[in-house]
């Protein structure tokens, strides 16, 4: 990752200008070493001290890297943390709903959940950051604005872009009919699907089964359908 532009899976903070790579690869262990500790505490419980010593540097080096204190590297952690989800749920959109091979109508409702099933994976194999989402819903009216700003243009926004523009495409293919407007009908598709399981699993904490995870799977997959399949 050393190297990398800021909001490519790298903490960027408050600064615009690239850091030098070494000072950037810093920013990331360290983004990296203090996630689980927002995660565990959230931002308004998390001490500085509890973060510092979670990364193995003082305080006063934390000061260095992040001089905006505990509100920028939470922005720092927030963005990385984001960029990383992000580029996975980017991915796992575009190799699932490719609309350059639209699939076949008997297989939509199929297509759809697995979909859906993947981008929960997803939320499984990064526990952290999801715990920091859980924390940012709960503490929204703790959290600096920015960071809150920040965290959405690094990870949901794209993530719902792409989504939406998967749709698009399956509406294209005569397969779906999203009403004029597919980000709406993204943001349909995952409160059906992925986000009530991340609810009822408190985003991990509390695992559900694999039986009840397919059963609310295919029952969003179907509710989704009846609302904007085709004809």
């Amino acid at each position: 990752m050393e190297g990398e532009t800021p909001g490519r899976g790298t903490p960027e903070g408050a600064a615009n200008a690239p850091l030098p790579p070494r000072k950037l690869a810093k920013r990331i262990a360290l983004a990296r070493a203090t996630c689980a500790v927002f995660g565990r505490e959230g931002y308004a419980r998390a001490s500085v001290d509890a973060l510092a010593a979670a990364a193995g540097v003082s305080t006063r080096t934390l000061y260095n890297h992040f001089p905006g204190g505990k509100s920028e590297l939470f922005r720092a952690v927030v963005t990385w943390s984001s960029g990383e989800v992000r580029d996975a749920h980017v991915a796992t959109v575009r190799a699932l709903l490719d609309p350059a091979r639209p699939p076949h109508p008997d297989n939509l409702e199929r297509d759809l959940a697995a979909l859906a099933r993947a981008l929960i994976d997803v939320m499984v194999e990064h526990p952290d950051h999801f715990a920091l989402v859980r924390h940012i819903h709960a503490e929204a009216d703790h959290v600096p604005p920015e960071v809150l700003a920040a965290w959405k243009a690094a990870g949901p926004g794209p993530v719902e872009g792409a989504l939406a523009e998967a749709l698009a495409g399956l509406e294209k293919a005569g397969l779906l009919d999203l009403h004029g407007d597919a980000e709406l009908a993204g943001a349909h598709f995952t409160a059906l699907t992925s986000t009530s399981v991340a609810q009822l699993s408190h985003y991990g904490v509390l695992p559900l089964s694999r039986a009840e995870t397919d059963r609310l799977v295919r029952g969003g997959a179907a509710a989704f359908l009846r609302a904007y399949r085709a004809g």
